[in-house]
């Protein structure tokens, strides 16, 4: 499933083309994906302008001119492409950028069709296309998205200066759950999956297994531990959103091109590799946690 990286260079793909752009026609293609269209849905978003398009945590909002907020999740094989132009008007279509992984481009998994015009009267067709059907797209009111059941109770969201170690250190205080899961609970903190949390619980120097309370301080005490992967945290969502995002199997940017940051994964998916940290001898070992698999060394992970 595309993490908070991927998510964010979906949104940064899309932002040019949607941003200021009215939505004159939208074509539904089945009557539900993981969860069925809501009522009204295309009379509710077409003819309005895109005022701005955001995220929170894997999240996609898009902001509509005095009407609803579209509220969409890629869920584990969705993805977005632009096809300039418009069919009326015989415009070209394509996805620019080269592949790097296959991606889905059967268009029978092609299920909602967004047809956008720009103020400059440029028109682009913004094409959903999803072979699992584990996305979904749903409305809320401007006045109280940030209420709605799907975002209310997210946590944290781990890209800016709110999430530090007095943070990190009052959320986990007197948690017995493995590090790795509590990273894990949206509630908690919001975005993470299992990709950044193995890499950020190794850059912090952390075993996943360690219990989430142990790297806790008394309240108003200083936690290196807790600043350690805070830190590291937030460095590592900074560089995956500055390499375009983690492109696995089934994700691809919003122009068709793919990131390049599983290049320089230090764990995930590395199992038995020499560990990267300079004077460790560990290798990568991996384990079943909660149903996923955790890549850590456990020689400097402690």
């Amino acid at each position: 499933m595309p993490e908070l990286p991927e998510v964010e260079t979906v949104r940064r793909g899309l932002q040019p083309v949607l941003e200021g752009s009215v939505i004159e026609h939208v074509e539904t293609r089945r009557p539900d994906l993981r969860y069925p269209f809501p009522e009204k849905f295309v009379d509710r978003i077409s003819g309005r302008r895109v005022t701005s398009l955001g995220r929170r945590a894997k999240y996609l909002t898009a902001h509509l001119d005095g009407g609803p907020v579209l509220i969409c999740h890629l869920g584990m094989s969705g993805s977005f492409r632009v096809e300039a132009g418009s069919v009326e008007a015989g415009g070209p279509a394509g996805t620019p950028g080269d592949f790097y992984y296959a991606r889905s481009k059967d268009t029978a998994h092609d299920h909602v069709v967004f047809h956008v015009a720009a103020p400059d009267g440029k028109k682009a067709r913004v094409i959903f296309n999803d072979p699992r059907r584990f996305g979904f797209m749903l409305l809320s009111e401007e006045a109280t998205w940030r209420e709605h059941p799907m975002l209310a109770g997210l946590g944290v969201e781990p890209t800016g200066n709110s999430l530090d170690g007095n943070l990190l250190s009052d959320l986990f205080r007197g948690r017995a759950a493995p590090l790795k899961a509590a990273l894990l609970d949206q509630r908690l903190v919001a975005g993470l999956g299992n990709i950044y949390v193995c890499e950020a619980l190794w850059r912090a120097g952390l075993s996943p297994r360690r219990a989430a309370g142990t790297i806790s301080a008394k309240p108003g005490a200083r936690s290196v531990r807790a600043e350690r992967l805070a830190q590291a945290v937030r460095d590592v969502i900074a560089d995956a959103i500055a390499a375009g995002g983690s492109s696995l199997r089934d994700y691809v940017q919003a122009d068709g091109s793919l990131g390049y940051f599983q290049h320089t994964f230090s764990v995930y998916d590395r199992e038995g590799e020499a560990c990267k940290r300079p004077g460790c001898s560990g290798v990568v070992h991996r384990l079943v946690q909660s149903g996923r698999s955790t890549f850590y060394c456990p020689t400097c992970q402690r």
